[in-house]
């Protein structure tokens, strides 16, 4: 084998203890778990205010570079199906500081995710009991999957992928019913036609720079595609499952977030989704009132309250693979190494609760505005990651290519040039973020972190004692 090359250490665990118990059909759910939550539902409201019917060319471009990294750590990922994914890859082909700040800014990134999912929850659930405090449901939902993450990870495999196949199945019923409408109308609503699409001021009611602009929110909905890679450590079979799963669940989030978008855009006017841009509903459910179907709302509405469970649920389990791949490397508390019977990193789950905590008292003080603060926290941080990823891409390629080592069978086509691109277009949304009101808080936050996270590293994180790999730890 050659040193570029990481395997299990025996049959159903990995060097780190966990323990391989998800099959390809849980790991490409909980994939689509990761990204189908509060960015499709809630948040693409927020594209549709700034692009109009021109969001479908949004998704469009954010479905072409989230298969750019679907497939760039696929690639990576099937020679290296270590715990920590592409943090621990980074540590290995950019260097210990990468390793460090990688998987510390996603760990930061994914604590935020929970809480902006929860809080969305809440707000779901404010749709059937409006005078309900939102930081009740928060709490409530925080212990469900506190408790469902506390388990064996074959159970939270088959939790989460049931709960991904509810949203699943939902967005499949939706693009059908939202087809009859458009085309042949329903028993409460005339066919609406495709006028809408082009009414309103156009299809690009707000110019190029509304488009421009609209990118940073629909590239929010695929974030998450990246966690098929986190789950290769914890795979039944990751060389066979991974590019697998990559693939399907990438192709499926393009096909269901155009198409989706797309009719969300001919049944209502742009303006009028535009005006639940203050994530107070989502437009799903805005399309089903439109349509004079009360009673398809309520359904929708609690599709995506479990969506938004799931997502944050899924994000949970990123925050404790993370952490304990951190310890393993000696850049975290070592307790938070250990395991539970079941392998589950128990310690680390604890401290990746304090995103828990942030959300309940984000929400308590500042209601819905809690959202679009921790949308703006965690946007700089992801895009910062997506970066870090595709550069690891390129060092991998160019590290094999020097050992003389031939191209994976499974592999990121047209690299360099596709990664070189997909950088370009990540750096120009990021800033884009700048010249969103709403977004300033992802610059003032995202630059002081990054250089407080380098200085830690530089600080602490160069000493000689630290350990070079995951060892399990149990109690």
């Amino acid at each position: 084998m050659d040193s570029t090359t990481g395997s299990a250490t025996e049959v159903g665990t990995t060097g780190t203890g966990l323990r391989r118990q998800l099959t390809r059909r849980q790991v490409t759910m909980i994939g689509l778990g990761g990204a189908i939550g509060t960015g499709l539902f809630l948040g693409s409201s927020l594209a549709i205010s700034q692009a109009g019917p021109a969001t479908v060319l949004a998704y469009l471009a954010c479905a072409l570079v989230a298969l750019v990294i679907a497939w760039a750590l696929a690639e990576m990922v099937v020679q290296h199906p270590d715990a920590g994914a592409f943090g621990a890859i980074a540590h290995r082909y950019l260097g210990p500081w990468a390793g460090f700040v990688v998987r510390w800014t996603y760990w930061t990134i994914q604590v935020i995710a929970v809480g902006g999912e929860l809080i969305a929850a809440g707000i779901y659930t404010q749709f059937w009991w409006p005078q309900l405090p939102l930081w009740l449901p928060v709490v409530a939902f925080s212990v469900l999957i506190l408790a469902v993450n506390a388990g064996a990870v074959g159970l939270f495999g088959t939790f989460e992928y049931w709960f991904s196949m509810i949203k699943v199945t939902a967005i499949v019923v939706f693009i059908l019913l939202a087809l009859a409408l458009v085309t042949v109308g329903l028993p409460n609503a005339q066919p609406t036609g495709f006028d809408n699409l082009v009414a309103h001021g156009g299809f690009l009611p707000n110019g190029w720079t509304g488009l421009y602009l609209a990118m940073v929110f629909a590239l929010f909905s695929f974030i998450g595609t990246e966690v098929v890679s986190v789950t290769a450590a914890e795979s039944e079979n990751p060389e066979r499952d991974i590019p697998r799963a990559a693939r399907q669940m990438v192709l499926r989030l393009s096909l269901f977030y155009l198409l989706a978008i797309a009719l969300v855009l001919t049944v209502v006017p742009w303006t009028t989704v535009a005006q639940s841009s203050g994530v107070s509903e989502s437009p799903f459910v805005t399309v089903f009132g439109a349509a004079g179907i009360p009673f398809a709302a309520l359904v929708m509405n609690f599709v995506v309250l479990t969506a938004a469970l799931s997502s944050a649920n899924t994000n949970l389990y990123l925050c404790t693979r993370m952490l304990h791949s951190l310890a393993g490397h000696g850049y975290a508390p070592r307790w938070t190494a250990r395991l539970s019977k079941g392998g589950v990193p128990r310690n680390a789950l604890l401290l990746s609760a304090a995103g828990l905590l942030v959300a309940t008292v984000l929400s308590a003080a500042q209601g819905n505005a809690a959202y679009l603060v921790l949308f703006g926290l965690s946007i700089f941080g992801a895009l910062a990651v997506w970066i870090l990823i595709l550069v690891t891409h390129l060092a991998f390629r160019r590290t094999r290519a020097a050992a003389g080592l031939p191209l994976p069978k499974v592999r990121l086509r047209g690299a360099p040039v596709t990664g070189i691109a997909a950088i370009l277009f990540l750096v120009a949304i990021l800033v884009s973020t700048a010249f969103i009101d709403d977004l300033a808080v992802a610059w003032w936050a995202g630059v002081p972190f990054f250089i407080v996270l380098s200085a830690i590293y530089f600080a602490i994180g160069r000493k000689p004692h630290r350990r070079s790999s995951a060892q399990p730890e149990r109690r």
